[in-house]
């Protein structure tokens, strides 16, 4: 997208059927600047059958939306209530179909003076998980760069009881602790987060530097979780499989909904089929 604004953050609806794609449009990186939550629907038909539209209204800063396992609602974090200080809460929206507009109405599901972001409702449609700065350590600069500071843990949040919250994986108590964009597996016993757990891996002075490269805090992790039924018992996990090492900061990861074996693997294994030595270019299977 040309100008200043970018769109970033997409999300497909739990509910396949709708063949809806969620985006948020508007500048990265400023928290206090408008950013708003668009379907587009009939994303995988033809362009002409495609429509746009935005859901979020007020010209506040949305993003991070992520539907019900219908598709008729979805969370997302919003500043529209943070005040002077610029904090982040989490709220439903009731109709995903006309967002704010019509006679659709917002609900708040968190509150508090922090940041609560990159939430993503479970595919069970009884829990959302989110990153939060709740339990920053005391004195913690609230912001490093003009950006959150990091302090940032997983939490569980009940959708239909903002009370019953679980800590699953802590933070560091330093400024380096960010633990951030956690996604439930399909089958809900694992998530999968961005995070620098493993602290900052260092490589050779020669590998380029990107923007924001200065805050390289994303290598990713999957979490087992130890009883998926029964939330309260993941509480304070610190068990963590590591996913990549470099010192690239990756995030917003996803998981597959197809199982570990390749859906194309028939078309692969014949490709290569008695064949060794093969260059391959960039291709995917038809």
């Amino acid at each position: 997208m040309r100008g200043t604004n970018s769109i970033f953050s997409t999300a497909w609806s739990q509910n396949q059927d709708k063949d809806t794609l969620y985006v948020c449009i508007g500048p990265s990186f400023s928290a206090a600047k408008p950013l708003e939550i668009y379907a587009i629907s009939n994303v995988s038909g033809s362009h002409s059958g495609r429509r746009v539209e935005r859901l979020t209204d007020r010209h506040f800063n949305n993003a991070f939306p992520s539907s019900n396992t219908e598709g008729t609602k979805f969370v997302f974090r919003s500043m529209r209530d943070g005040g002077d200080k610029l904090h982040k809460s989490l709220y439903i929206m009731e109709d995903a179909e006309v967002g704010e507009f019509s006679e659709g109405t917002v609900s708040r599901l968190t509150n508090g003076p922090w940041t609560d972001t990159h939430c993503s409702w479970s595919p069970r449609g009884d829990w959302i998980v989110f990153s939060s700065s709740r339990d920053k350590a005391a004195g913690a600069p609230e912001r490093d760069i003009l950006l959150d500071p990091g302090l940032f843990a997983v939490y569980l949040v009940k959708a239909n009881d903002p009370a019953v919250v679980v800590w699953v994986v802590q933070s560091s108590d330093s400024i380096a602790g960010h633990v951030n964009h956690p996604m439930f597996s399909p089958d809900m016993r694992s998530i999968v987060v961005a995070a620098d757990l493993a602290a900052v891996s260092t490589e050779p002075i020669s590998m380029p530097q990107f923007l924001h490269s200065v805050r390289p805090y994303g290598d990713i992790f999957s979490v087992d979780l130890r009883d998926p039924d029964d939330m309260s018992k993941n509480e304070d996990i610190k068990e963590f499989h590591r996913i990549t090492h470099s010192r690239y900061e990756y995030a917003t990861p996803e998981w597959t909904r197809f199982a570990t074996d390749d859906p194309n693997g028939a078309q692969w294994n014949n490709m290569l089929a008695g064949r060794t030595n093969l260059a391959f270019g960039a291709a995917c299977p038809r």
